[in-house]
């Protein structure tokens, strides 16, 4: 017994003994581990062997079964290690492979991961041959691909065969083989297909499980995708098990299955028309319908929804939109007071697409965007109560991905060499819907998107009770509805609108933000032809004519959120508000009055929250005022300016189909230079001819 170097012994609790062949066995009855003893002694695991122990080179020492605390692992080293793979000592050492005495109690191989510029970047251990864990990596360390230093061998053959794991990689390697390793079939990150720029071709040696499949999804949606080839060596689980079987004729075996690679792109064609065809096979009759999003309301309302048509239309035309080829999609905010719905309409509209087609939260971290594995190329983020905008950081890098259809972040990192740089690039687009109790979001984000609000009126409460009560209503067919979707992505996508420069012209300039919600309006057009693919022609580049009536399903849907978006229309609920506390001002000299007032006063009454939204979005577009500046006391609503008359942004479909035919219509006037708001055009303004410059 002696006092133990790891911990502040007094009475002594580290015994020393003698094991089998006069290796040294030690045990702290206080519980400190063998490497924090050997560390304080300044020891080394060889010190526990007799120097006759060296039966394997310089270094080597066999592995001791239960050396030093109960439970120490029993370790690999690199002779068991070039053994178990049939791998020489030599070439292992050859390529940065080694061994460490003591990993935690226990010998270990050692693998250098090393970069283009032989600079070791990475340190992975093999820690047991067929025990759990097997692989540990050196603390600190950030995963990469095993075998940068030799990828320009691969580019001069212009192939290289991706594996996972080091002795994969190894036994490659010891054939001739180009070759790179996957630290781990989950730990494929996008930014490494970098690494293989200019490699012609990729060849994905899948394994036959769960985990070989999940690696190979990874990879192809990768920007890698068009180079990679997929191999399945079916009689065997990976190479090690193949050249285990028979080493001389590893090379022709490797060879045919090398030549008969199938390539990505002809795998995602052929399982492309596969899923179409399936696709159609459920949704051919919805597919022909004439007015789909008819139909697409009367299954909402059969799911649970009631009142809600327009706000699930519109939310299912813009998630339709992420099959444009656009730089930006259709962004929605769906506003509303507390328990009015509003998440649950977005999150039924859902349930009839596929589970591809969204990434729904609840909440997120600031940086989640930047860094999350969750592919949002052509994919709707979902963000319910407005998660995650709230920080100016997380909103700053929506807006951006909105905007620019990519993500773009430059950051720093800790490294062995210090901090570095690093560049973040995610691929767009990407459409937002969000939900808020709020009658404004931020400035910047507001611009962005279309708002809807859902019904709070009593008359919407009464609806949604009964069809809570409703015991008889059926399920949708959600199948049909999800295989539509489907057979829309594995079909022609491009669509041209004919008239779209005819209908530019007819909208009047009025606001810089119509730069935006035209464009959005546009795509709403297209997502609205796309879903009509079927009975919709095609020009001489085979792309989908959108029809007048694309444009006049949209209109009906988004005209007043337009209007609203760039105040030349005040919403109908606020002009009632606006309307009713004038008059009962008037009635009171002049004099305040609450909001509780207005609300009773409406018709019908409205319970105060409805009513105190209505009032804020008033007092926002300063048509009502508050006098009152005292913090927890009643708003003193006084009048504010006078309410505009409405002014038509998109014009109607009959007068879009006039002009496009050349006959002359009725159009706004432009603002006059003073910038007052001209009044609504009457049957004798006419503006003549079709040559006029677009204003956007």
């Amino acid at each position: 017994m002696a006092l133990c170097p790891a911990h502040d012994d007094h009475d002594p609790s580290l015994s020393v003994s003698e094991g089998d062949g006069g290796k040294v066995i030690l045990h702290c009855f206080a519980g400190c581990e063998l490497e924090a003893i050997l560390d304080a002694a300044g020891l080394g695991w060889s010190d526990l062997f007799p120097a006759s122990s060296k039966v394997g080179g310089e270094g080597y020492y066999p592995p001791p079964e239960n050396v030093g605390n109960v439970g120490t692992p029993r370790g690999c080293t690199i002779a068991d290690y070039s053994a178990a793979k049939d791998l020489p000592i030599e070439v292992l050492k050859g390529l940065a492979v080694s061994e460490i005495a003591n990993y935690n109690g226990a010998p270990a191989v050692r693998f250098g991961y090393l970069n283009q510029d032989d600079e070791e970047v990475c340190v992975r251990f093999r820690v047991s041959l067929d025990g759990s864990p097997k692989i540990k990596t050196r603390k600190g360390d950030k995963a990469t691909l095993y075998g940068l230093w030799k990828l320009e061998e691969a580019r001069e053959k212009e192939h290289v065969i991706a594996v996972e794991g080091e002795s994969d990689t190894q036994t490659l390697w010891h054939h001739g083989f180009p070759a790179v390793g996957i630290p781990g079939a989950s730990s494929w990150k996008s930014e490494w297909a970098a690494h293989l720029e200019g490699i012609e071709r990729v060849y994905v040696v899948v394994e036959p499980d769960a985990a070989g499949e999940n690696l190979w999804e990874r990879m192809t949606a990768s920007p890698l995708r068009e180079q990679l080839y997929r191999i399945e060596l079916n009689d065997f689980k990976d190479v090690s098990e193949m050249h285990l079987d028979s080493p001389e004729r590893f090379s022709d075996r490797l060879g045919v299955e090398l030549a008969s690679a199938t390539s990505y792109m002809d795998i995602a064609e052929s399982e492309a028309k596969a899923a179409k065809r399936e696709a159609w096979a459920k949704c051919e009759g919805l597919a022909k319908e004439g007015r789909i999003l008819d139909h697409f309301a009367i299954d909402l309302k059969s799911s649970g929804v009631a009142g809600e048509a327009r706000a699930g239309q519109l939310l299912y035309l813009a998630l339709n939109s992420r099959h444009l080829d656009a730089k930006q999609l259709v962004n929605v905010g769906v506003k509303g007071p507390s328990s009015a719905g509003k998440s649950y309409v977005v999150e039924k509209v859902c349930e009839f697409f596929p589970a591809d087609a969204y990434h729904l939260l609840t909440a997120m971290s600031e940086k989640i965007l930047a860094y999350s594995e969750e592919p949002i190329s052509h994919r709707f983020l979902i963000l319910v109560e407005a998660a995650g905008m709230s920080g100016e950081f997380a909103s700053y890098l929506i807006r951006s991905l909105l905007s620019e259809g990519r993500l773009r972040y430059e950051t720093v990192e800790s490294t062995k060499d210090g901090i570095r740089p690093k560049l973040i690039e995610r691929e767009g687009p990407t459409g937002l819907i969000v939900t808020t109790t709020k009658t404004r979001l931020h400035g910047e984000n507001e611009t962005r998107m279309l708002s809807v609000r859902v019904d709070d009126t009593p008359d919407h409460t009464s609806e949604i009770l009964a069809a809570l009560a409703d015991e008889d209503s059926g399920s949708p067919d959600l199948e049909r509805w999800r295989a539509l979707q489907v057979w829309i992505a594995t079909g022609e996508k491009h669509v041209s609108i004919p008239y779209a420069k005819t209908l530019a012209g007819m909208v009047p300039p009025v606001a810089v933000r119509l730069r935006r919600d035209f464009g959005a309006v546009l795509n709403l057009i297209r997502s609205h032809a796309l879903l009509h693919r079927e009975s919709r022609e095609r020009d001489e580049q085979d792309r989908i004519i959108a029809t007048i009536e694309d444009y006049a399903v949209v209109r009906e849907l988004v005209a007043d959120l337009i209007s609203e978006g760039v105040e030349a229309t005040i919403p109908q609920i606020v002009r009632e508000a606006v309307e009713k506390a004038t008059e009962l001002i008037e009635d009171n000299n002049g004099e305040p009055v609450t909001i509780s007032a207005i609300g009773k006063a409406l018709d019908p009454p409205l319970e105060r929250n409805a009513t105190h939204r209505r009032v804020t979005m008033a007092i926002d577009g300063g048509y009502l005022k508050n006098k009152e500046t005292r913090e927890r006391h009643p708003a003193q609503i006084v009048k504010g300016e006078l309410l505009p008359e409405d002014r038509e942004i998109l014009p109607a479909p009959a007068a879009l189909t006039a002009k496009v035919e050349g006959r002359d219509v009725p159009t706004f006037p432009k603002v006059s230079e003073e910038g007052s708001t001209p009044s609504p055009p009457t049957g004798e303004d006419i503006e003549g001819g079709d040559d006029q410059e677009l204003p956007f």
